[in-house]
């Protein structure tokens, strides 16, 4: 039987995208097809190297053309990724930043920074290339969270302006105000400077290519977050919150800031953290002293993905406090709560740009 490139295409337009609800061909997701005899092979693109699908996609592809051309034909499929980008072409602010996640919540206490950190590292566990500023001004984390209390970034002079160099660590890059501060004394700024210097890192920082920039903002609802949308095009933003009232109230804030009229950043989703308490001696128990699924209940009450549910256990604040974040530690229960999330932010990111036109800087009218 000869078998040839169209009849290759024609039965894998039969595999749709979960996610995108259009089939793989039509997507551009298939390349370099090669036939030699009953041996097909081709490359599968996904969208994300973080996809959670790729093994289901696969095996559809591989089911696609057994079922419909030859039942004993040997396929090879090669799962690579581009990450999609609807970030305006020519932009000069992080040209190479494909995708600038967000992840604010209302009020501090709920472990913003902590999920930000693991996030980041999961994300370039499942193979993206990854960056985290810490735009906290006030409270910078990263240099307590990775360990790099000393570190000191290096610069480089270029046309008249500073460029900062990123940190690398646990394969992602890493620039906070904390680099530059001495951590025992307070940080007392007026909106105007902490703003520039969120501009200064943002625009200054030498970030190369990249499919993921997480950014760990304030808390709250002011000066950095505006600041933010005024300066680069956010893909979209992560809202983290606890599934108590009190922090559900100030995560309406933050839902609402992004969502108004003179803003519109895509909201993501919303993350639910200290979900309920595991205690390390009873791994399957699960006590909810902070209330049970209020994040989950707010995320459907507003129309937006629960991106997913994170469990207080011990080992989270010991291993920041280590420098090790906690999604390091294969062991961990929370680790796979991680992953997860990471995925699903991947997963949204990607329904995002091809569903929604490419995002704009914030004119803000006086």
């Amino acid at each position: 039987m000869n078998i040839d490139k169209d009849q290759v295409l024609s039965a894998l337009r039969n595999v749709i995208d979960p996610d995108l609800h259009k089939d793989i061909v039509t997507l551009g997701m298939i390349e370099d097809i090669s036939i030699d005899g009953n041996t097909i092979g081709f490359k599968l693109v996904l969208t994300t190297p973080a996809c959670p699908l790729k093994d289901k996609m696969k095996n559809d592809c591989i089911k696609a053309i057994q079922s419909r051309i030859d039942h004993h034909a040997n396929v090879l499929v090669e799962v690579t990724s581009r990450t999609t980008s609807r970030r305006k072409e020519g932009e000069n602010m992080l040209k190479e930043v494909k995708n600038i996640i967000a992840v604010v919540s209302g009020k501090g206490g709920v472990g913003k920074s902590t999920v930000a950190a693991n996030l980041a590292v999961s994300l370039a566990q499942l193979g993206a290339k990854v960056g985290l500023l810490d735009a906290d001004i006030y409270g910078p984390s990263v240099p307590l969270m990775f360990g790099l209390l000393d570190a000191h970034p290096q610069a480089r002079e270029e046309d008249g302006r500073t460029i900062l160099i990123p940190v690398e660590k646990y394969g992602i890059k890493l620039l906070s105000i904390g680099f530059f501060v001495d951590p025992s004394k307070a940080l007392v700024w007026r909106g105007p400077m902490a703003s520039n210097y969120l501009t200064q890192m943002l625009t200054g920082g030498d970030w190369g290519e990249l499919d993921y920039l997480v950014i760990d903002m304030p808390p709250g609802t002011g000066d950095i977050h505006l600041t933010l949308v005024q300066t680069v095009a956010v893909t979209g933003i992560a809202i983290v919150t606890t599934p108590q009232e009190v922090a559900l109230a100030d995560a309406r804030k933050a839902y609402g800031m992004f969502a108004t009229d003179s803003i519109k950043v895509p909201v993501l989703g919303l993350i639910e953290n200290m979900a309920w308490f595991t205690p390390t001696e009873l791994p399957n128990n699960k006590y909810y002293i902070f209330g049970k699924e209020g994040g989950k209940r707010y995320a459907n009450e507003v129309g937006i993905p629960l991106l997913g549910q994170i469990p207080l256990v011990q080992g989270i604040c010991d291993s920041g406090d280590q420098g090790k974040p906690v999604v390091l530690n294969e062991s961990s229960p929370v680790s796979k709560a991680f992953k997860e999330l990471a995925e699903n932010i991947a997963r949204q990111v990607s329904i995002r740009n091809s569903s929604i036109d490419p995002t704009k800087v914030v004119e803000m009218k006086s």
